[in-house]
């Protein structure tokens, strides 16, 4: 709500009517993934279907690698190219009269990565503490967080994400979801996040919050301070929590 409206103003009575307005829009959020179709598929599950704790503080997704080569989807690179965004987005935040420390809509910026077998984890985990970069990090990979959609599991992949890939495709009613009579999918196509993979049994069921709580005690059992050892590991709730404000889908 603009306060003293019809009330003359000079320049700068000016200046400080536009700060509510800015205020009052969504959180940008911008990421950066990894992966080319699972991540943002489930980033745009969660923007469709996710309910916000706070219905007054939407937010706006912004994918900023969509083109980007795969020797830029690797953790340092990604990381990299996400301190440059960074950098950008809050400078134009302030230019609108945004606070970093008063304002729950300041934008965030976030990369969601894999260990897979990639060698520089703990350089990109460093380099995003550093800048303020956010990570959504998974060991082995991004499908352990779906798999927990349906099970607990705590044993470890050793880095292997083809295990944990295959794990997902026998989980009861997976193959289903993408339709026809087959009773297997290939792994092309369990790329593809289909939305009834996240659906709850019962009107009262949290999936969410059902595999947050795996996610935590898997983070509660990590040892050491190297993520590329954290087998198994995954915090991609909150990416949806912190990021988004999503409580629930």
């Amino acid at each position: 709500m603009v306060r003293g409206k019809g009330r003359g103003r000079g320049k700068d009575d000016l200046g400080r009517a536009r700060r509510p307005s800015a205020r009052v829009r969504p959180r940008e959020v911008y990421v950066f993934t990894e992966g080319e179709v699972t991540e943002p598929g489930y980033i745009d599950f969660v923007r469709i279907h996710g309910e916000l704790k706070d219905p007054s503080r939407p937010f706006e997704i912004h994918f900023e690698n969509s083109s980007a080569p795969s020797k830029r989807r690797k953790p340092l690179p990604l990381v990299e190219d996400a301190v440059a965004c960074l950098i950008r987005v809050e400078s134009r935040a302030r230019r609108d009269g945004l606070d970093e420390e008063k304002d729950w809509n300041w934008p965030q910026v976030w990369c969601l990565f894999d260990r897979d077998e990639h060698k520089d984890i703990a350089t990109a985990f460093a380099r995003a503490r550093k800048a303020g970069v956010n990570i959504a990090y998974s060991h082995p990979c991004f499908e352990l967080w779906r798999l927990l959609h349906y099970q607990n599991y705590t044993s470890g992949f050793g880095g292997a994400c083809g295990s944990a890939a295959a794990l997902l495709k026998k989980q009861p009613g997976f193959a289903a979801t993408y339709g026809g009579r087959g009773g297997s999918v290939s792994t092309e196509q369990a790329k593809y996040v289909k939305p009834k993979q996240f659906a709850a049994a019962t009107p009262d069921q949290n999936r969410f919050e059902q595999a947050k709580q795996y996610a935590a005690r898997l983070g509660g059992a990590r040892v050491g301070p190297n993520p590329a050892l954290w087998d198994p590991y995954t915090d991609v709730h909150a990416f949806v929590e912190d990021g988004l404000g999503v409580f629930k889908y």
